[in-house]
């Protein structure tokens, strides 16, 4: 609720914002969800949460500015699909050429073409993007991958996105993928005669925890008065949320894994949150035991199968 204060006001307030606003935060298999088409900074909504005691592994917020499809609920995001008996969300920042198309098309990505499951509700090209990778993952695996193979595939699906037109793309988005799993991927740029540079950010709260104060509004919290030396957390946001912490640039192109509070910069990295059992799970798709074993040779790992002890953060 600390983050969300200062994260709300940029609806509307601080910044402009202002066409709707939503967020999505697990609670074990299931998500809870709220919606608005409203400024965040004036919603009864937004005032709610921001009283409301949230203890979540994993969230995703976001405010919309509207460049494309209509201020309205549809279009508010995170959007949510279920998929192999996961539920999946998804929030987007920028503009993405290959898939502003007419209404009705849906671009296919992937080395492979199936059924096209996933079709937007709304008309933004952010719902488009989730609904098309979705598709394209659907289509490729018939089992259950494991994290390192989805992060490995997610690079291939987001290349192509990307290489349809380079220079114009600007794609930052989070995808959460159950209770434990997001991904945070930016390819930052600016739009025509705009000074604002849209990329992503995060920061890594851990022991020893301390003062964090926030950017759009006078109010700090000590940490070190509510945590302990077993909490972590990743806050990842377009622009930093605090004044007194060290916000990290994501690199163009970069995806990254964040499970329990850990950036994990390449897929090989993933290997500790499947060990962990953070991975894929599903009482509706297989999962093939020996994937694991498989992948970690495929990936190079150097972990060892008998180390499997880890702690978990927030």
């Amino acid at each position: 609720t600390f983050s969300f204060k200062g994260f709300s006001l940029r609806g509307g307030c601080t910044d402009v914002h202002c066409h709707g606003w939503g967020v999505a935060f697990y609670e074990g298999r299931g998500i809870r969800a709220f919606h608005d088409p409203e400024p965040c900074s004036s919603s009864p909504i937004a005032e709610l949460l921001s009283n409301y005691p949230m203890r979540t592994y994993n969230m995703i917020a976001h405010i919309r500015y509207a460049t494309q499809g209509e201020v309205c609920l549809e279009n508010v995001h995170p959007f949510q699909r279920e998929m192999w008996g996961i539920q999946w969300s998804f929030a987007h920042n920028g503009d993405v050429p290959l898939f502003k198309c007419e209404k009705g098309e849906l671009p296919w990505i992937g080395v492979c073409q199936g059924e096209q499951i996933y079709n937007p509700v709304g008309d933004t090209d952010s719902e488009k993007i989730f609904c098309a990778i979705l598709n394209a993952l659907k289509c490729k695996f018939s089992t259950l991958p494991t994290l390192p193979v989805l992060h490995d595939y997610l690079r291939v699906l987001l290349k192509e996105i990307v290489e349809h037109d380079e220079e114009a793309t600007i794609l930052n988005f989070l995808l959460g993928c159950g209770q434990h799993i997001q991904f945070a991927y930016s390819w930052p740029g600016k739009r025509p005669g705009s000074k604002v540079w849209n990329g992503l950010h995060y920061v890594v709260r851990e022991p020893p925890f301390k003062r964090a104060a926030l950017t759009d509004c006078d109010y700090e919290v000590d940490f070190s008065q509510f945590t302990s030396d077993e909490d972590r957390v990743a806050l990842i946001a377009t622009k930093p949320l605090t004044l007194n912490e060290e916000w990290v640039e994501f690199e163009r192109g970069e995806l990254i894994l964040f499970d329990s509070g850990t950036p994990n910069l390449a897929p090989e990295d993933s290997i500790q949150s499947e060990m962990a059992g953070h991975g894929l799970t599903s009482e509706y798709m297989f999962t093939n035991p020996y994937s694991l074993e498989e992948d970690m040779r495929r990936f190079k790992s150097k972990r060892s199968f008998d180390n499997t002890s880890m702690g978990a953060g927030i």
